[in-house]
């Protein structure tokens, strides 16, 4: 995968796109007449992304950067929609990830200067126009965060299971009957102390709501249960 960045303006910028880069494994970095000076502020934002930075190619033109590459990825904060300006037509990074996956060949990614992006003459060079839909009075991302973006949905897009990625997060395996056990002593519960009757099965049913947004573990119900059943003891005691 090769990052170009055309007329790339700040250094710490470029220096922050490359360590990104090296995050997610971009084997180049690729810079058309730059404007930044690539001195200690971008050897200081590259960190990590130092060997990428230092192999970065400068060269003059936007063909010299493309020349061996088999896919052109644009990214612009400019879309407009389903309209017929299909220079402009765009897809999101999901879609993005989903037909590299799909896809044996060499990637370019371009991204604009900072200050104004890609021209109409580049972005025709690109083979598909990717936009990160952010807030409308504020649509335009940081040089870095952007390729963070479209990298990012990359990898993801090769598959929770790629070889080549840190583990995923853990998926929850969900334990139905901890949780109908755990609701049913919380039902015992309400019972026992005398809460009043007629909120108990509105109470249930937030306890129900809640559990279903955080999705606890198997693990977690159990320590909820050990709870409840000491407060349940407590109460024994209290009217023994």
């Amino acid at each position: 995968m090769n990052i170009v960045l055309v007329r790339p303006k700040e250094d710490g910028n470029v220096g922050a796109v490359a360590r990104v880069g090296r995050n997610f494994g971009a084997e180049r970095l690729t810079l058309v007449r730059p404007r930044a000076s690539l001195g200690a502020e971008a050897r200081r934002r590259a960190m990590g992304g130092i060997p990428l930075l230092t192999s970065a190619r400068t060269v003059a033109t936007l063909e010299e950067a493309l020349v061996d590459s088999d896919l052109v990825v644009g990214s612009t904060d400019l879309v407009l929609g389903r309209s017929t300006a299909f220079l402009r037509r765009s897809i999101d990074p999901e879609r993005l990830g989903a037909i590299v996956r799909a896809t044996d060949g060499r990637l370019a990614l371009v991204f604009g200067p900072e200050d104004n992006g890609l021209d109409r003459e580049e972005l025709g060079r690109c083979d598909l126009i990717v936009h990160v839909p952010a807030r409308r009075e504020f649509p335009t991302l940081n040089l870095s965060h952007a390729v963070g973006i479209l990298l990012y949905a990359i990898h993801r897009g090769q598959g929770a299971e790629w070889e080549e990625s840190t583990p995923a997060p853990e998926r929850l395996a969900l334990d139905g009957r901890e949780k109908e056990l755990l609701l049913k002593r919380l039902a015992e519960l309400m019972a026992r102390t005398d809460y009043p009757r007629h909120k108990r099965r509105g109470l249930m049913l937030l306890f129900r709501r809640l559990f279903g947004r955080a999705v606890p573990t198997e693990h977690e119900y159990r320590m909820m249960l050990g709870f409840v059943r000491s407060v349940d003891r407590i109460g024994k005691k209290g009217h023994g």
